[in-house]
């Protein structure tokens, strides 16, 4: 194999510069599984740098499990696909996003782990009666695919919806998806390329971490304290990894339900500016009475932001319907890649929303749901204390609270117990990229569903042995 003298690539070290030469060979199958890299004297000489920096561009291979060190061999390939003919990297995404196939099962008495509320909660509260008036009021040319944008009217009204929570945009700043897991699906796809580094909260969102493995973006973790991401540690891992991305959750933070303080947002957005990272921010409880003032979207107005929101987890999940608020440039490249993928987002859901907000019916089950899930946080915050529990955040913003596992439980294993017994429980592993981090040993509890006194009596048998 020729080797060729490396180039630092812009805004990365010349280790990562190597990095990601080798990474994007190897996922092209160019430097195939089970075949010898050189030395790394003989690197350094034939790439034009020093051995620490091979040493180092090595160890990123081998955290990434692309290559390993073999006895007598030096570092091998080890990337390949699984026994069904799949690339390693679409295997690994999907063995992340399994407990998202465990929520969509109904196999469960209990569903204490389930990312979303119940129906009852959300689909009950106008949905129903205006899907089935919706259709004997279509225009002429609703069944066109219109907009890559989306609906022009509903865009006008999220519009004014974020101006009243202090965020100055327009309905050209925002572009309708198929929810938030479309929306970051198309950031990811616009603003990445295989071998690029992003940040994420660590604990953070495993659907997103299954989406960035699936396009072969290294993942770094930013740790997630109680009142937003670590400032410290978010310093560090720019300085270390020069990443393209910061995606994070700042109010209702899934899975540890804390929510960001104003000094934190502050320094956040303070480190982004002064290193030029983007942040991606996903809003799922923007329309909740929170603190808008904490929004990353509201303090920097979009200029550094993109700002991601969705009907899913306060209307229904059923419509999947979201937004993407930023820049206008920015939307206009992620409208041409829309376009491309998904022609346009839908437009019979899009016109059923917007009757929604402007009859007003929105705003009043907003205001139901918000007292249901402060009433239910509250409860269950108070039920885990007087059980001797441990939480990791008691704001009550959304719909988790993180429960920490005394030491020596596996949460893995509290899990399947679970399951034996009809209680479907979303461990703390699966949002964590380190496994062996003390935050890995909890597990994810949304309150709306957290009732049901047999899970308490659960708790108490496997947590007090």
């Amino acid at each position: 194999m020729a080797l060729a003298p490396v180039q630092r690539d812009r805004g990365a070290t010349l280790a990562g510069s190597l990095a990601n030469r080798l990474r994007t060979q190897i996922l092209s199958g160019a430097m195939p599984d089970g075949s010898r890299l050189p030395s790394i004297r003989k690197a350094a000489a034939e790439f034009g740098v020093s051995k620490n920096t091979v040493v180092e561009a090595y160890d990123r291979l081998v955290l990434d499990h692309l290559i390993a060190a073999k006895a007598g061999s030096g570092f091998v390939i080890t990337y390949r696909g699984d026994d069904s003919g799949r690339p390693r990297h679409v295997s690994e995404a999907v063995d992340i996003a399994s407990l998202l196939s465990a929520q969509l099962s109904q196999n469960f008495e209990i569903r204490v782990g389930d990312g979303r509320p119940p129906a009852s909660w959300t689909e009950h509260s106008e949905i129903k009666r205006y899907l089935s008036s919706n259709g004997r009021m279509l225009p002429p040319d609703a069944d066109a695919y219109g907009s890559a944008l989306g609906f022009l009217p509903l865009r006008q009204q999220i519009a004014l919806r974020l101006q009243t929570q202090q965020v100055a945009i327009k309905e050209d700043n925002l572009l309708l998806t198929f929810g938030a897991n479309h929306a970051l699906d198309l950031v990811i796809r616009a603003m990445l390329s295989p071998g690029d580094t992003v940040l994420v909260d660590e604990p953070g969102y495993y659907p997103l971490f299954a989406k960035l493995t699936l396009a072969q973006v290294r993942i770094v973790g930013v740790r997630r304290m109680p009142d937003g991401p670590d400032v410290d540690d978010l310093v560090a891992k720019i300085q270390t990894e020069r990443p393209k991305l910061f995606f994070t959750q700042s109010l209702g933070h899934n899975p540890t339900g804390g929510s960001i303080t104003l000094p934190v947002a502050h320094a956040v957005l303070k480190v982004a500016t002064h290193f030029n990272l983007v942040i991606v921010e996903d809003d799922p409880f923007a329309d909740l009475p929170m603190s808008a003032a904490n929004r990353l979207a509201t303090l920097d107005q979009l200029n550094n932001v993109i700002s991601i929101g969705t009907f899913s987890k306060t209307l229904s999940a059923s419509l999947r319907s979201g937004f993407i608020a930023a820049r206008g440039d920015r939307i206009a490249t992620l409208a041409e890649l829309k376009m491309l993928t998904t022609v346009n987002s839908s437009g019979h859901v899009e016109r059923l929303l917007h009757r929604l907000l402007v009859d007003g019916h929105y705003d009043r089950h907003l205001k139901r749901l918000w007292q249901r899930t402060e009433a239910a946080a509250t409860q269950v915050q108070a039920d885990l204390l007087s059980g001797g529990h441990r939480i990791y955040s008691n704001t009550k913003a959304g719909y988790y609270v993180y429960l920490l596992l005394p030491k020596g439980v596996d949460d893995m294993a509290l899990a399947r117990a679970g399951a034996q017994e009809g209680i479907f429980i979303a461990p703390g592993s699966l949002f964590c990229l380190d496994k062996n981090s003390p935050l890995a040993r909890a597990i994810r509890i949304n309150v709306a569903r957290a009732s049901n006194p047999k899970f308490y009596e659960f708790l108490l048998r496997r947590l007090h042995m």
